[in-house]
């Protein structure tokens, strides 16, 4: 096989991150926007030792998971990787790369429990950055093609709930008729960079933020008289955000209040929430909260003292803490955002929570002090950023603090996996774990596993 082959491709697999793989003569061939049963005609447009890359020419026979694909732009936006097969086969391919990595990584074969489905399948997430770019038809808005900074025009996206659209459209009109000009990162100029929409899917709060290469925000009282106008009582918050750095980050150090409140209120669980613009919050409300009752059901009677680890703004931990009860527990949650940490201190006072302690500082830091203290977790709940957590943390659970159970969120089955392992040579045995769809038509897959001390 050498590049520019056409060949016929029987599509036996999919990969985690939704791209069909097939075989010719042993080498795989990985081909995009296929379904396992699919027969294609792929063209190679990559040859390596080990493997090559096809793009799909013709689909010749369509596998009976395949369905008919519900956005004009999903073969070049980098959001979805599943929106050409059914639900169902979404869910086994997740439940399947999960079990994988578990499996190779971990070297744990302990099969998952079964997967748990996200309540709704569109409109789901509360929270979008989109970036900004300009055409002969001014600025227009989207999301990046997949590895590649190239903006995606992306109107009606099926993940984001319709006030998105709606409020991004109010300010592509607001820059329009300003002039306000989108950022050129190849050229560090031009001033809109990205656009934060969070919304509050309980209370109908929306928070709008202008990310800019600039010192303040151009024709502020024209934007926000455009949102009031166009989205009445939603609008709860209007800010803007100062990024001049040559980075992918996309929020800067210091943001600033516009119109309204600094932040957003909403409700998972029966907890109410105030989230701030960079605070960490799940992006599907219903499914987190299918994750945190799973995660909740795991603590038992006796469990007393409850140490959660990345806490963000208390969502997992004050969930948990009002889903099995209150009385006769202590929370102690720690986190490395300031304002994430305000905001958790904030959601306790809300819900009238008092047996709680939020910590500011890095988890592993802040579990050694604890330790100090002689804090004695009966359950240990980390939650950790996509990275998974570090060796030296997951000893000092393992060993100083030593819980008889440890409740693991993981967004990243690879991470998970070595960490896993990591326990399970620390005394800790796998006893049981279960995927939950937070993020159905993409790759992504949230976990939630329990570890116990081994006998």
């Amino acid at each position: 096989m050498k590049k520019n082959d056409d060949i016929i491709l029987d599509i036996t697999s999919l990969s985690g991150q939704g791209v069909g793989i097939g075989r010719v003569d042993g080498m795989a061939v990985f081909v995009d926007n296929t379904a396992v049963g699919d027969r294609v005609e792929a063209h190679i447009i990559k040859v390596k030792k080990n493997y090559s890359v096809g793009k799909l020419s013709k689909i010749i026979f369509p596998s009976e998971s395949r369905k008919e694909v519900d956005c004009p732009v999903f073969s070049r936006c980098g959001g979805c990787a599943f929106r050409h097969i059914h639900y169902k086969n979404e869910l086994e391919i997740k439940s399947a790369g999960v079990y994988d990595a578990m499996k190779r990584i971990g070297s744990l074969d302990v099969k998952p429990k079964e997967i748990l489905p996200a309540p709704i399948e569109v409109g789901y997430r509360n929270k979008a950055q989109y970036p900004v770019s300009t055409d002969e038809n001014g600025l227009y808005y989207g999301f990046y093609a997949r590895h590649s900074h190239r903006v995606i025009r992306s109107e009606g996206c099926k993940l984001q709930p319709p006030i998105f659209e709606k409020t991004m459209k109010l300010i592509k009109f607001w820059a329009d008729k300003n002039g306000v000009s989108a950022y050129d990162e190849t050229k560090g100029e031009g001033i809109l960079r990205h656009i934060l929409l969070r919304y509050g899917e309980k209370t109908g709060e929306l928070m709008a933020v202008a990310v800019i290469n600039a010192d303040s925000l151009p024709f502020a009282e024209d934007l926000t008289e455009i949102l009031r106008e166009g989205l009445g009582e939603n609008l709860a918050s209007l800010q803007y955000n100062v990024n001049k750095e040559d980075t992918n980050v996309i929020l800067g150090e210091k943001t600033v209040k516009v119109f309204g409140n600094d932040y957003i209120t909403d409700e998972i669980c029966g907890v109410k929430v105030r989230i701030s613009a960079a605070s960490f919050y799940q992006v599907n409300r219903a499914a987190a909260e299918v994750l945190y009752k799973k995660a909740a059901a795991y603590i038992e009677k006796e469990d007393k003292v409850i140490l959660d680890l990345f806490c963000g703004i208390g969502t997992v931990g004050l969930s948990v803490l009002n889903l099995c009860g209150r009385e006769g527990r202590t929370l102690v949650g720690v986190e490395i955002v300031p304002a994430a940490i305000e905001n958790a201190k904030q959601n306790a006072l809300l819900g009238g929570v008092q047996n709680a302690r939020f910590i500011l500082g890095d988890a592993t830091a802040a579990a050694e002090k604890l330790s100090r203290e002689n804090i004695v977790p009966d359950t240990v709940i980390v939650d950790p950023p996509r990275k998974g957590c570090d060796e030296k943390l997951l000893k000092i659970i393992a060993y100083d603090f030593a819980p008889k159970k440890l409740i693991y969120i993981s967004c990243d089955p690879a991470t998970l996996a070595r960490d896993s392992k990591i326990l399970s040579e620390n005394g800790y045995e796998l006893k049981e774990y279960s995927p939950v769809d937070l993020f159905p038509g993409t790759a992504h897959i949230e976990t939630v596993a329990l570890f116990e001390q081994a006998e």
